[in-house]
């Protein structure tokens, strides 16, 4: 899969092997959850069905966050690299990184269509029941037919549904918020999961029999609620479940302002401080609580410890 970043107005296009028309899927696509694979993967099959190109042209960063409509979206479900993995997944052969900025937002839904889709090539595109785009989001998905006529043909995805409720980043978001990771599965259609490097901490949890492998970030990922978690931790492209602490540890600081990520990795023993690891998360177990002594916290690891080994079908 080619990666293509482009700023608004497009130049130099020239230099890229267009050598066939595309089918385009549009979106952000923030959490590539399963109403978005819908988008996606129509738009892969068209291309195979016609002999094009499938592309997934995105926006980074969030239209949202450009125009200042809300600071949830400084952090994402799937940041651009994780996102850009999963288009890959879904079969695309290109995707376009558009830049979002005021320019490309002022952009007429004339324009879009003129400036972009075509010179991008675009023969089908596939976009969800809820599309706008141009200025002040004025293009709908009527619009973008009437537009794309008569060299672009479009597909509208009808909405998925959970619970009765529509498949959303937002839902997803939602049921973090509240630690309900089987919720956030079910519209994900994957674990939810996080990524960064395994950094130094205090050192304690090997001090109590329960050392830890703490992660830092490596992009601007949306947490789950304070808790701790029955979790599956990749490292170097191998599964170690284990059981995740995720919080302020009151037990040792009365005044932790910053939450940590720390991971006990069962039956593992090994140097992996500055290793990539992904963390999936599979189930809240409970929220975290201040213990009166360290043999009470031990017992209550010992417990979480035996129920994320249930929950994960770990002996």
């Amino acid at each position: 899969m080619e990666i293509i970043p482009l700023s608004f107005p497009l130049n130099g296009l020239s230099t890229l092997s267009l050598d066939r028309p595309l089918s385009i899927a549009i979106g952000h696509f923030d959490g590539v959850h399963r109403g978005h694979q819908n988008v996606i993967r129509q738009a892969v099959n068209e291309a195979k069905g016609a002999e094009m190109l499938s592309a997934v042209l995105t926006f980074d960063p969030h239209p949202k966050e450009v125009l200042g409509q809300g600071d949830q979206y400084y952090r994402c479900l799937t940041p651009l690299d994780a996102k850009t993995a999963l288009f890959a997944e879904l079969g695309v052969d290109l995707v376009f990184i558009m830049r979002f900025d005021h320019e490309f937002a002022s952009v007429s839904p004339e324009r879009f269509v003129n400036e972009v889709l075509r010179t991008l090539r675009a023969k089908q595109v596939v976009v969800g029941f809820d599309f706008n785009f141009g200025h002040k989001g004025l293009g709908n998905t009527e619009a973008l037919k009437q537009l794309g006529q008569p060299d672009i043909a479009v597909h509208v995805i009808e909405p998925l549904f959970e619970n009765g409720i529509k498949v959303s980043s937002t839902y997803i978001r939602e049921a973090l918020e509240l630690g309900d990771l089987e919720l956030a599965e079910r519209l994900l259609g994957r674990p939810y999961e996080v990524r960064g490097n395994i950094v130094h901490g205090d050192k304690r949890g090997r001090t109590i029999g329960f050392p830890t492998a703490n992660l830092r970030f490596n992009a601007s990922f949306i947490a789950p609620r304070l808790g701790v978690y029955a979790i599956t931790a990749w490292i170097n492209d191998k599964a170690y479940p284990g059981v995740l602490n995720y919080g302020l540890k009151p037990t040792f600081h009365e005044k932790e302002l910053q939450p940590v990520m720390e991971a006990h990795l069962f039956d593992f023993n090994g140097n992996i401080y500055g290793e990539q690891m992904r963390l999936q998360f599979h189930s809240f177990i409970r929220s975290e609580k201040k213990f009166n002594s360290i043999d009470d916290l031990i017992k209550q690891i010992e417990s979480d410890s035996h129920q994320a080994k249930e929950i994960l079908g770990y002996h």
